[in-house]
């Protein structure tokens, strides 16, 4: 019996092996590919194939080439491209490989017979009328849906110049070969798109890859013409969005001619060309298409330029076509996004193509699916092997970018499996640019130290400041040579070293200063959540600005003390021992804490040395004259300090060990305690202090961005505060300043600091964006914004301030510079001008000011 049994099992697993590999081999996919040509052979890049009454479908690529994988059985094939008349074949997928090439026919536009008369307007404006009104029905029409995603994108270089910002380009360091051509980007992905509305979204990468490794790019591109406002990929290409062509308001901006109507499966499409009223307004231009008695969007081939408001790039051409996916709901079947990018001698041009396919309009979503996270990794995400890519890629690559692939994977490869090689150490090692006496007087020294650690090579790095950068001037020390050297060390598993020392010496004073700070950082994990955890700890001799937020920079107060005979910073010597704690939580909360000890010693100016000599002009004493009836003394002080910042909403990029903060529409809350500790180590302060602050940006598309810093703090105890522990207000007597949201542009360093009870400071501004100015006439041709805004504090009728201030930025991409009018109760009416960083390049800029 148990071998009868053992003998009928054994059968039953061969017939269920047999059953299996007949099932799969029964419903393997086939192969259908070919190309899509217009009448005279000419490829058409990027036309929708797809199966009738389906969205089971691809795209063809540049070269007009397209593949389908299709399980055996009777088909209609259709095919369709912006311009020309669509074609539907019948087809037997009956071999593992068959070929079906397209060559589709321009469509014979027919032009509607209808009078225009003297004055009257173009019948396209009728049509446009009643797309509008259905504009809200079909952006509200699909409640909530799914569907899958495939991205593709390529980025090639056409010309590098020889050299930018005085540096030469190392064009094999880029990619490119020696005439500056080459593909820099090339990558593919898969991700499942989950959305409810109004704003609810959820994304679930399946797979990505990227040329030569690393993250593909794996955010689809959602660019639906039925919001009245639409984002053009990035917000940096477009802060103030762009007004659909069929907006609410959009007959205010757009002029429209109908080219003609055609008809495909039964229904009436017009073609309707898209005219801007006004340059310089964020408005497309080129054609969208909409069928008759539903006026639903058909298809789109759009574009945005420069003189229409676009940054970064010179063009972006937006092609949609939208299909039906039931009776009587249509969605985007594909998408492609061509840009292009000309300026500083980089000349490159890319395309996007998106291809969406198995929508549900009835996903029915358990409750609580759209959590914080935004978007998700699958575990296996980036370990896809070729097979893979070749079995579900929609859009067949080309000759260039399986090139592309091969080499780059190859080469990433290669370096993979030498990385342990002593060879492959050593070359990295002799690889480095050779140190330079310009390197060492001002460029600055970076030397890498390679090892081996797990399955990669990694390296400890040592950085030291241009001698000639590090040096300062001011008037208590005179002359400064300073060496501020940096080594970073990987400890692996996410834990990092950095040790800097700084040493300081003053040619006048003859002071030598000298401190070391050691910062320490691990990810690590509190009940499965992701964070960080960063150590700081200081210790020596150093020179500090009387406002620990160090209101002017070192290389600003130079230029004013040596050139304008002004000695704006103040600063006093202290021996101090540091210790900080902050841990980053997996939402972006950060709790610090810290305790400082300092022996603080005032100094006094040594030197009145100027380039430029002014005898109208005399040095301030280095003890801040606003201050003078306020004692500074040599004293120990202890302090604590305690802060918590805390932002809800967070969103999240969820990867498969860990998650990553993406944003969130809530302002940012921070809460700060600081607590002078008096009687032990000979301390003397003994104070209470308390801030809290609420800052965010909003962005209001077409009506520009506001942005607010808005706080409120005082003493609780003032028993013993010593000028550096006071409350001061980043004030600015220089021409330049960078801190808009946390300063104020012309008060006085030290004239308004305080240790009342209660204060409460706003700083706001109103980036327009392009409003306004871009109806001026030649002025707008320079894309120059305006900012206005204001900034005040009240401590009492007699400690307050308000400033008011307009101004430009974005010129260049990167300078703002404001006009500002300041008012005190008891002072004169300041009036000045300031120039700082601003616009789609200078809002990035940043700058550490001590």
């Amino acid at each position: 019996m148990l071998a009868a049994g053992s003998y009928i099992w054994d059968m039953m697993k061969y017939l269920s092996t047999l059953f299996c590999l007949f099932i799969t081999s029964y419903c393997q996919a086939n192969v259908v590919k070919g190309s899509v040509t217009d009448e005279k052979n000419h490829p058409l890049p990027f036309a929708t194939v797809l199966i009738k009454g389906t969205t089971t479908g691809t795209t063809t690529n540049a070269a007009g080439q397209y593949q389908l994988d299709l399980a055996p059985g009777q088909y209609t094939v259709v095919c369709q491209y912006i311009g020309f008349r669509k074609t539907e074949t019948p087809l037997n997928v009956n071999a593992p490989t068959q070929t079906l090439d397209f060559r589709l026919q321009p469509i014979n536009l027919q032009i509607k017979e209808v009078v225009v008369k003297a004055g009257g307007e173009d019948p396209a404006y009728a049509i446009i009328r009643q797309a509008i009104k259905k504009r809200r029905f079909y952006q509200e029409q699909v409640k909530e849906y799914t569907c899958m995603s495939y991205i593709k994108g390529t980025v090639g270089m056409k010309d590098v110049p020889k050299k930018f910002m005085g540096q030469k380009v190392d064009k094999k360091e880029m990619g490119v070969d020696s005439t500056g051509k080459g593909m820099i980007f090339l990558s593919e992905s898969v991700t499942k798109i989950s959305a409810r509305q109004p704003d609810k979204m959820k994304l679930e990468v399946i797979s990505s890859r990227k040329s030569g490794g690393g993250f593909g790019l794996s955010f689809p591109a959602i660019i639906s013409f039925y919001d009245n406002n639409v984002a053009a990929v990035i917000t940096q290409m477009g802060p103030r969005g762009y007004i659909s062509p069929i907006a609410e308001n959009a007959l205010f901006y757009y002029k429209y001619r109908l080219e003609g109507e055609f008809l495909e499966d039964g229904k009436t499409v017009n073609k309707i060309k898209v005219i801007p009223r006004r340059k310089q307004e964020p408005l497309f231009s080129g054609y969208i298409f909409i069928t008759d008695d539903d006026w639903r969007i058909h298809s789109t081939d759009l574009i945005l330029t420069g003189e229409y408001q676009l940054e970064l790039m010179d063009t972006l051409e937006i092609r949609q076509t939208h299909v039906p996916v039931t009776a009587n709901i249509w969605r985007v079947k594909d998408q492609v996004m061509y840009m292009s990018f000309n300026k500083f001698g980089f000349a490159m041009a890319g395309n996007f193509v998106n291809v969406y396919s198995d929508y549900n309009v009835h996903p029915n979503f358990p409750p609580k699916f759209f959590d914080n996270t935004f978007l998700k990794y699958d575990s296996a995400f980036d370990k896809k092997r070729i097979a893979y890519w070749d079995s579900i890629r929609p859009v067949p690559l080309e000759i260039a970018e399986a090139k592309d692939y091969h080499e780059k994977d190859s080469t990433a490869k290669a370096e993979r499996d030498s990385s342990f090689s002593r060879y492959r150490l050593d070359s990295l090692q002799k690889k480095q640019k050779r140190i330079k006496v310009t390197d060492v007087l001002w460029g600055g020294v970076r030397r890498n130290y390679y090892f081996r650690r797990d399955s990669a090579i990694q390296y400890n790095e040592l950085r030291v400041r241009g001698l000639l950068k590090s040096m300062k001037y001011n008037t208590v020390e005179g002359l400064v040579l300073a060496l501020e050297p940096t080594m970073n060390y990987n400890l692996g598993g996410e834990k990092n070293l950095r040790i800097s020392p700084f040493i300081r010496y003053g040619l006048s004073n003859t002071h030598l200063n000298a401190y070391t700070q050691i910062d320490f950082s691990n990810g690590s994990r509190v009940r499965k959540r992701f964070g960080r955890n960063d150590w700081s700890l200081a210790g020596g001799k150093r020179v500090s600005q009387f406002n620990q937020d160090n209101p002017i920079d070192n290389l600003t107060n130079e230029f004013y003390t040596l050139l304008l005979k002004e000695n704006y910073m103040k600063l006093y010597e202290n021996w101090f021992g540091h210790l900080q704690y902050s841990r980053t939580f997996q939402t972006n909360d950060k709790l610090s804490l810290g305790v400082t000890y300092e022996s603080r010693m005032p100094v006094e100016n040594t030197t009145d040395f100027v380039i430029f000599q002014n005898n109208r002009k005399t040095f301030t004493p280095n003890h801040p004259y606003e201050l003078a009836n306020v004692p500074f003394k040599k004293h120990q002080a202890l302090v604590l300090d305690m802060s918590f910042r805390f932002q809800p909403g967070q969103q999240f990029i969820e990867l498969p060990d860990h998650k990553i903060p993406f944003g969130s529409k809530y302002p940012t809350f921070e809460v700060g305690y600081s607590k002078g500790i008096p009687n032990i180590g000979n301390s003397i302060v003994d104070f209470d202090k308390w801030n809290f602050s609420i800052q965010d940006n909003m962005n209001f598309k077409l009506f520009g961005e506001f942005r607010y810093h808005v706080g409120v703090g005082g003493f609780i105890n003032d028993r013993n505060v010593q000028i550096p522990d006071y409350q001061h207000f980043n004030g600015n007597q220089t021409f330049y300043n960078i801190k808009y949201l946390n300063s104020f542009q012309l008060a006085p360093y030290y004239k308004y600091s305080t240790t009342a009870p209660f204060y409460a400071m706003a700083n706001v501004e109103h980036h327009f964006n392009g409003l306004l100015t871009n109806k001026i006439p030649l002025f707008n041709r320079l894309k120059w914004n305006l900012v206005a805004g204001s900034n005040a504090f009240y401590v009492n009728s007699d400690n307050n301030y308000v400033e008011v201030f307009g101004g430009i930025e974005n010129i260049l991409k990167m300078i703002r510079v404001d006009v500002v009018a300041g008012y005190q109760s008891k002072d004169a009416t300041r009036v000045g001008v300031r120039v700082g960083f601003g616009g789609i390049l200078g809002n990035a800029v940043k700058f550490k000011t001590n």
